[in-house]
């Protein structure tokens, strides 16, 4: 059974994951947002009751 010789398979499955584990986190963590979050104030703003009328 071919399936169960490592020798081939386990040095490109190492070296797949080698690339994989070089490239690809240096990409994700380059990423920047587009819009930042900006600070929002601690002060509640005033709220009022609405007086829709229900009938």
């Amino acid at each position: 059974m071919p399936q169960l010789n490592p020798s081939p398979w386990l040095a490109i499955f190492l070296f797949s994951w080698l690339i994989f584990l070089t490239v690809i986190p240096p990409k994700v963590l380059a990423h920047t947002f587009s819009n930042d979050p900006t600070s929002q104030s601690t002060e509640t703003p005033p709220t009022s009751s609405w007086a829709w009328p229900w009938y």
